[in-house]
């Protein structure tokens, strides 16, 4: 039996799966207290249940995603070493940021060193201002560390309590901008991850419950719960990823539709082609800044059936924020979730007080509690449908879009919605209509977040770059550099070499059963030639595990571990 839990939102969602079959399903308000919702959740679905019979939990969360969001982490100060190139203007974080001399060229090659009094200038500075976490991030340290090993030498042997990143070790492909935002978020939510994994496992083993346990990441794979400790914005958009993938699990395979995912506090927007999940080519947005962190194409819109409704003069207005639940549910303040209540779109709470509701607002302006209650729908609807018009234009920006265009023979948009969430049945049918698609909800709606996390499975991907005139290679997702030690290094041995990474890589976080297939995405080699002689090639590899569910709600049999 298989256990998804979706933690962090407004409620915690639980199934258990069994077979190819929802056996049972949980809807529990979220505490403060992340154990007691999980222990409720984890009871209400295991009634009769024992606990051996659970082979493996999975769990989605937005707490790093919240976390972010609402800034509700300790200050990180910046220590870069970028190089020449960029002026260093540009480099702007919103941290006190001091940036250094050195630096390395596109191969690795150490082309300016670090200045100590620089060094011991940028610590003093970050002391002063009361830092305790910092993140230092090299131009080209991927491809070599050195420079970033010394700053940290440096700070820990002044500072041994201070919390550092290093920005090869968190995001190992190029891009330094995005290397830096990863790293200094990374840094950010580290401890706080932490505890976290401390509070799901114990609540585990109170139950008795020894399967096991891994976290949905943001590219909709998963990984196990402690391992992904070292980089845990890698669980960014955990549960807008839970939501596609439950929804891919609940349709028919090879469908193609929107997904709207109407929860309490936020709307999350995802594209399904052909059956398979779009994903971004350029990596999870934080703020307005894009981090090394894979990510379905997915967007979280910041308005849902618990929004803030409130009469401001003539105008009723809609807020992002969430005071609590809805009035109906003893709120304090109106919300989308009363409005569907009074025109009976809903049967959520007291139906009395949702009246009550509409009357705060819409008596002073002479109106129906229908016309009030109709006014809000329309505008949460409008906003809705204007962030997927706008998701649109850049689904159609991907390169795995442009692709599914191609194989279509004609330019078309998915005609299916699909609504999931707490919220969706009382709006997936007017927004379906306003962009010319049919609505669906499927089967497990209220709980498609927990069931995409059930269904989802391991992935795990290796980036090898080898360079025969350097003498060395490099593992991006490990931050590990090497020497090569053949003497005729060819193309042959570079596949090899990543495939023999990527068992390790499982190896180590006990997935070995998971690179039974792999697949190779990118293969290049670049010809260096000096003086009409060939002196090397640079060799630029990625495998990886393919993504994808364990299979279908329904399908019965069809779930392998």
């Amino acid at each position: 039996m298989y256990i998804g839990v979706d933690v962090g939102g407004t409620s915690t969602n639980a199934v258990l799966l069994d077979d190819g079959l929802v056996r049972a399903s949980a809807t529990v308000p979220s505490s403060d207290d992340i154990i007691t919702s999980l222990m409720e959740a984890l009871d209400k679905i295991m009634k009769g249940v024992p606990a051996e019979l659970i082979e493996r939990v999975v769990f989605s969360t937005t707490l790093i995603t919240n976390l972010i969001a609402e800034k509700k982490y300790d200050p990180v100060g910046l220590i870069l070493i970028p190089g020449p190139g960029l002026s260093h203007v540009h480099y702007q974080y919103h941290t006190d940021t001091f940036i250094i001399s050195g630096a390395m060229d596109y191969r690795g090659r150490e082309i300016m060193p670090l200045r100590d009094d620089e060094i011991e200038k940028a610590i003093n500075g970050l002391k002063k201002k009361g830092y305790k976490k910092v993140a230092v991030a090299g131009k080209f340290s991927s491809r070599n560390n050195k420079h970033e090993k010394e700053v940290v030498s440096r700070i820990k042997s002044s500072h041994p309590d201070w919390h550092v990143e290093m920005g090869h070790q968190v995001a190992g492909q190029l891009n330094f901008p995005r290397r830096v935002v990863s790293t200094m978020l990374a840094c950010a939510t580290r401890d706080k991850y932490s505890f976290f994994v401390d509070s799901v496992q114990s609540a585990l083993t109170m139950r008795g419950i020894e399967g096991t346990v891994y976290i949905l990441k943001a590219d909709g794979g998963t990984m196990p719960l402690n391992k992904v400790t070292g980089v845990p914005i890698e669980t960014i958009f955990s549960g807008p990823a839970a939501s596609t993938l439950g929804v891919q699990a609940l349709i028919p395979p090879g469908e193609t539709a929107v997904v709207v995912d109407i929860g309490g506090t936020t709307t999350d927007l995802a594209l399904i082609l052909s059956g398979q999940p779009l994903l971004s080519a350029r990596g999870a947005p934080v703020y307005d800044q894009l981090t090394q962190v894979r990510a379905l194409a997915v967007k979280s819109v910041a308005v849902g059936g618990d929004s803030l409704v409130e009469r401001v003069g003539k105008e009723i207005l809609v807020y992002s924020e969430r005071l609590g639940p809805p009035y109906c549910l003893g709120g304090p303040m109106p919300t989308p979730t009363d409005a569907l209540r009074v025109l009976g779109l809903t049967r959520l709470g007291n139906a009395k007080k949702a009246f009550e509701a509409m009357d705060m607002l819409g008596q002073s302006l002479g109106m129906s509690h229908s016309e009030v209650a109709q006014r809000i729908i329309n505008m949460v609807i409008d906003v809705i449908v204007q962030e997927i018009e706008a998701m649109f234009k850049q689904w159609e920006q991907e390169p795995a879009y442009r692709v599914w265009e191609v194989l279509q023979k004609r330019r078309e948009r998915p005609d299916m919605v699909v609504g999931v969430g707490g919220a969706a049945a009382g709006f997936i049918t007017q927004i379906a209509a306003r962009i010319g698609a049919n609505p669906v909800i499927p089967p497990y709606a209220s709980v498609a977040n927990a069931i995409g996390a059930a269904v989802a499975i391991p992935t795990l991907q290796v980036n090898l770059r080898a360079d025969t005139e350097q003498g060395y290679y490099i593992i991006e997702q490990e931050g590990y550099q090497g020497k090569i030690e053949k003497a005729s290094f060819t193309e042959e041995d570079a596949l090899l070499l990543a495939g023999d990474w990527l068992k390790k890589r499982a190896e180590k976080y006990g997935l070995s059963k998971a690179v039974e297939k792999t697949e190779f995405t990118r293969r290049d080699v670049f010809t260096m030639v000096r003086n009409w002689i060939t002196t090397g090639r640079i060799y630029d590899i990625s495998v990886q595990t393919p993504r994808g569910i364990m299979g279908h709600i329904g399908a019965r049999g069809g779930f392998n571990d």
